[in-house]
């Protein structure tokens, strides 16, 4: 190959430099090659450490949906209910040309009498970047998604129902859990796991519903706990199993399972606990009663002789158990869940 130095081109035409596509760029570049990248459509420079656009300013993702604050070089939509993110520029690998994410589903719903508890929907969450990148978009719009908490059930024959999906892209989250519709019945699975419910024919109780269903990785969520005679567990959470009830019918304390606690996220710019399983109640028969929280991240509280609390709106929290003391009750429904997309834009 010949090198020239100190050259002049003395023409009106043009200097045709190499070109190919990504995958046919030099196995050894110098520092200062330069080559047609087919697949980008621009210009790119060796620059001793890697291949990045030449002779143009870098672009950034821009785009609309949501609710829409910034943090740094960095914005955020939040969406608390459906609607549609919309990208209107795909930016670039210079300056960005991905987003992260959030996703989280509606909570469980949970139910009365019994007082089995709702597992908190489904979490799901890119930030901050894995090693591979955040997830990369293109010039379009992309409906959103924001799932339901399922609403509390009456008395121990009506199921409290799963919560709804929140669906970004190719992401869907699972709504949570809910409970079963009879004494002893299994908690439902779903993205975390509905609580099992007290009291079968021999004073069992339920087993907790699985969560991570479907499942993915990492988890988006954990299984609910298992009921015992007279006292219902807690459902699951974002990053723990709802507790498991203790009891039995015989005069003694009873113990309600709390629920999983969820997860800590910043991609809002600010430290957010969400994604909690509600507490599971106990029916008063003697002997004390102790029912259980909600998991930290708005979970529902369980009561034995009132309505169980809803889980937190925006959270994902699942319902807590409404426990029997003379009357049936409802059980809490869940919280509504929340997608957040977050991208640099300078």
């Amino acid at each position: 190959m010949a090198t020239l130095k100190n050259t002049t081109i003395n023409d009106t035409g043009f200097l045709k430099t190499a070109s190919g596509t990504t995958a046919q760029r030099p196995g050894s570049p110098s520092t200062g090659d330069v080559r047609w990248n087919t697949d980008l459509g621009y210009h790119e420079i060796y620059n001793g450490t890697s291949w990045i656009r030449w002779g143009t300013s870098p672009t950034f993702v821009a785009a609309t949906g949501g609710t829409v604050t910034t943090s740094g070089d960095y914005k955020i939509h939040t969406f608390t209910s459906s609607g549609t993110f919309t990208v209107t520029d795909a930016g670039d690998t210079e300056g960005s040309n991905t987003v992260d994410y959030l996703v989280l589903a509606g909570g469980g719903g949970a139910n009365g009498d019994q007082g089995a508890a709702g597992g908190a929907g489904g979490y799901r969450e890119s930030y901050p970047n894995p090693a591979t990148g955040g997830f990369p978009v293109s010039a379009q719009a992309y409906p959103i998604t924001v799932g339901g908490g399922g609403t509390g059930a009456s008395g121990s024959t009506n199921p409290g129902p799963n919560g709804s999906n929140s669906v970004f892209s190719t992401i869907t989250s699972a709504g949570g859990g809910g409970t079963g519709n009879s004494l002893g019945s299994a908690g439902k699975a779903g993205g975390s796991g509905g609580s099992g419910m007290s009291e079968n024919a021999t004073y069992g109780g339920g087993s907790g519903g699985a969560g991570n269903t479907p499942p993915v990785s990492p988890p988006q969520g954990f299984p609910g706990g298992n009921g015992s005679g007279y006292a219902s567990g807690g459902g699951g959470g974002a990053s723990a199993a709802g507790g498991n009830g203790s009891g039995t019918v015989a005069a003694g304390p009873k113990v309600g399972g709390d629920g999983g606690d969820g997860k800590t996220s910043t991609i809002s710019g600010s430290s957010v606990t969400r994604g909690g399983g509600g507490g599971g109640a106990v029916i008063n028969y003697g002997g004390g009663q102790d029912d259980g929280t909600g998991g930290a991240g708005g979970g529902g509280d369980a009561f034995f002789n009132t309505t169980g609390g809803d889980g937190t709106a925006n959270t994902g929290g699942g319902g807590g158990g409404g426990g029997w003391n003379g009357s049936g009750f409802f059980g809490g429904s869940g919280g509504s869940g929340v997608v957040i997309i977050r991208y640099k834009f300078q």
